[in-house]
């Protein structure tokens, strides 16, 4: 029987389906899934899963509550960056984004009738324009990976080469997500040396690397799973512009406070992570994918996502277009450069609300309030026994690598059973860090005293 919540459940039209890809059943297309992993009705009624009978809402409630009850709440906000930071969220950002115009919006397809999203975003575009220092900002990405796929998938496009150069040290999590935007372009993604005892990149390696053509070479400016600052990012885009290859910058935004933008240190293509930027942490979310170019017509035309540009209307007001979309979706179909299905709109005029509320003196002054803690911390850190803060020689911002007397992963549960959590055990997530090797994060919801008391307890088990 047609199901009326189900598209396609006739069955005649399954059967047409069916013949039409050339199988004789739903058993045989979904034949290469391995069965003992496929539930049938019976092995459904058998999983030990829930309660074993569906439950009311006061009971879903109440289970919940005895749930949430176990969790042991730390005593300090998180220790821990490596590409999402606790960082403070001033209200006025969760008020503004909250109204029902912001909220219930999504993608403005009729623009005309969406000026005051399209406004919103255009301003977003021209902060975060500002702010990197980049002529042409869309609005916007999932997440700094997806920038980073997207902006290596447009490089190839642009240079012809199916290969692109990463940092040894590169975030694992945004070089999976890379892999996976490029391995069916047959993109190779190979890496480049970045100093074990310093933390800065190796010219000299890279220049070895570059004797076969690169589309595009990418460096982390702070670099998230070792924080430091690479006083080499220029020279690495000097040698990137050299051998023919665009150079992209990957940025934490709250560290342009500080030091030099990407538009400065010659980039090509800047991406980023924007979940500092007012949206909080919310179990590792949530995320927006910063993305810029300087401006050259060629670069422009292959930009994913939209553009929100600024025009004038027909009566002569000021108004707002959507000057470029690439999208599958729409007229593009197949020559669209991106697939990106949303452009989190939302967490976009979040940021835009949160830089507006800093300004330039408020986002300086937060960094440096960052960079006090994190030195702070790494200096007191290195008066204990057996500790060597930080692990790389190299100048750093609000992450830091450090070197413990004992296996990092240990210490870490030690630590977070006394109510801390202490940065991340490096070699859990990658190979070129000793097991000993921890990395910690430092921001402005951190006070002297968290630091200390953190201090304290690692001195205290470290010594146990």
């Amino acid at each position: 029987m047609e199901h009326p919540w189900i598209p396609n459940s006739n069955p005649k039209t399954k059967a047409e389906m069916l013949k039409a890809i050339g199988v004789s059943s739903p058993e045989e297309l979904f034949a290469d899934i391995p069965k003992q992993v496929i539930i049938t009705e019976e092995r459904w009624n058998s999983l030990p899963i829930g309660a074993g009978r569906p439950l009311s809402e006061v009971e879903v409630s109440k289970r919940l509550d005895e749930l949430f009850n176990d969790i042991k709440p730390l005593k300090a906000p998180p220790f821990a960056g490596g590409g999402v930071w606790p960082h403070y969220v001033p209200p006025a950002v969760r008020s503004i984004v909250e109204r029902g115009e912001f909220l219930t919006a999504y993608t403005p397809y009729q623009a005309e009738i969406s000026q005051g999203l399209l406004q919103a975003l255009f301003e977003y575009q021209s902060l975060i324009a500002d702010l990197l220092e980049m002529d042409v900002v869309n609005a916007s990405m999932y997440d700094w990976g997806s920038a980073l796929g997207e902006a290596a998938l447009m490089a190839v496009r642009v240079k012809g080469v199916n290969r692109v150069l990463v940092p040894s040290v590169i975030n694992p999590f945004h070089k999976s997500q890379l892999e996976a935007y490029t391995w069916a372009k047959g993109i190779t993604i190979d890496t480049y040396s970045v100093s074990l005892e310093t933390g800065y990149a190796d010219l000299e390696d890279l220049k070895a690397k570059l004797t076969r053509p690169a589309s595009a070479v990418y460096i982390e400016f702070p670099y998230t799973f070792t924080g430091v600052v690479d006083v080499n990012v220029k020279a690495v885009g000097e040698v990137a512009h050299d051998a023919g290859s665009l150079f992209i910058v990957g940025v934490n935004p709250i560290a342009m406070g500080l030091y030099k933008p990407p538009g400065e240190l010659g980039a090509d293509i800047a991406v980023g992570e924007g979940q500092p930027l007012g949206l909080g942490l919310y179990m590792g979310g949530a995320t927006l994918g910063l993305f810029a170019v300087r401006w050259d017509a060629e670069l422009v035309r292959q930009m994913p996502g939209r553009l929100i540009g600024m025009t004038v209307a027909k009566d002569g007001r000021r108004a707002f277009a959507m000057i470029l979309q690439t999208r599958e979706q729409h007229i593009r179909r197949s020559k669209a450069t991106s697939n990106i299905t949303t452009n989190a709109a939302l967490n976009a005029i979040a940021a835009a609300i949160y830089l507006s509320l800093l300004g330039r003196r408020g986002l300086r002054e937060l960094a440096e309030a960052i960079w006090y803690r994190s030195h702070y911390a790494a200096q007191t850190l290195s008066k204990l026994t057996g500790f060597v803060s930080p692990a790389l020689k190299g100048e750093f911002f609000e992450d830091f690598v450090v070197s413990a007397p004992l296996e990092y992963e240990t210490l870490w549960h030690k630590v977070l059973e006394r109510g801390y959590m202490a940065g991340i055990p490096l070699s859990r997530f990658v190979d070129w860090a000793p097991r000993n090797w921890g990395l910690l994060s430092f921001t402005e919801l951190h006070s002297k005293r968290d630091i200390d008391s953190l201090i304290n307890v690692v001195q205290e088990v470290s010594s146990s």
